[in-house]
């Protein structure tokens, strides 16, 4: 993303905007500026605001003037007035960030839109953890925090060691050069995302080992990580990984519980 020079007033409406705090005024020049190595290509400013066509020489010679009698001239907050937010034509790697950050754009890996992943949540359709399996979710970033892919890769190479296994269905898992060890391409490491989820399995008795690295991980990386864990519950309906998530110190409650109730009706029209 781009501020066009000429078109920029330095109203600042488009700072509180930006998700990752990218954006800001250059007092030298008196114009918004994107810092191009925070910016994770979100779009959020280009849809988020509405634009108005004024002349820009127009706009900057009016506020010199309210400025100087010590009045303001400003437009509305929720206003570009130039309309000088600029999309750019992202290249690879760059555009790797607008796949993982903009929630309108579908990976091409996936066709998902947003993070591109399903989840385990539609492990009632796809099958994705079976029984005496446990399916992790593990979840890099925030808005204003973000996550770089060699952050991402300190946790995947790690998971990989403890024999974890990636879903070939996660974008992540897509740009791996060796998902064995969990490489990721080397070329998009220094790529900054809003968030991104990597998505593994491992039977339930590994679950313990699989907690601590995420907790070791998560202290040696500059970014937020949050971890989510599954599992199908017996035949008597009983979780199974209840008392794992216990005993490593976190609290298990049902988060959501699918009935299957998909499949069953997709096989009864077939």
């Amino acid at each position: 993303m781009q501020i066009s020079q000429y078109r920029c007033v330095a109203c600042g409406n488009c700072i509180p905007v930006c998700p990752m705090g990218a954006i800001y005024i250059d007092p030298a020049v008196g114009r918004a500026q994107v810092n191009q190595d925070e910016c994770v290509e979100c779009f959020t400013c280009f849809r988020g605001m509405s634009k108005e066509h004024l002349f820009p020489p127009m706009v900057r010679a009016i506020r010199r003037v309210a400025k100087a009698f010590r009045f303001r001239f400003d437009p509305e907050p929720d206003i570009c007035p130039t309309d000088a937010i600029l999309p750019t034509e992202l290249q690879w790697p760059r555009i790797v960030r607008r796949a993982f950050s903009d929630p309108q754009v579908p990976h091409e890996s996936t066709g998902i839109h947003g993070r591109g992943t399903a989840e385990v949540k539609t492990n009632d359709v796809t099958g994705r953890v079976k029984e005496g399996e446990a399916g992790f979710v593990i979840e890099f970033g925030r808005p204003g925090v973000g996550a770089r892919f060699r952050d991402i890769q300190k946790m995947t190479e790690r998971l990989a060691a403890a024999g974890a296994e990636f879903e070939k269905n996660n974008p992540v898992t897509s740009l791996m050069t060796d998902p064995a060890k969990g490489l990721i391409r080397e070329d998009i490491l220094d790529e900054k995302v809003l968030s991104a989820i990597v998505e593994i399995k491992v039977g339930l008795e590994q679950v313990p080992a699989i907690l601590q690295i995420v907790r070791s991980v998560s202290r040696e990386i500059d970014t937020v990580v949050a971890v989510g864990v599954s599992t199908r519950c017996d035949a008597g309906g009983e979780d199974p990984l209840a008392r794992l998530l216990e005993a490593e110190g976190y609290p298990a409650y049902r988060g959501k519980t699918n009935l299957g109730l998909g499949r069953a009706t997709q096989q009864a029209v077939l």
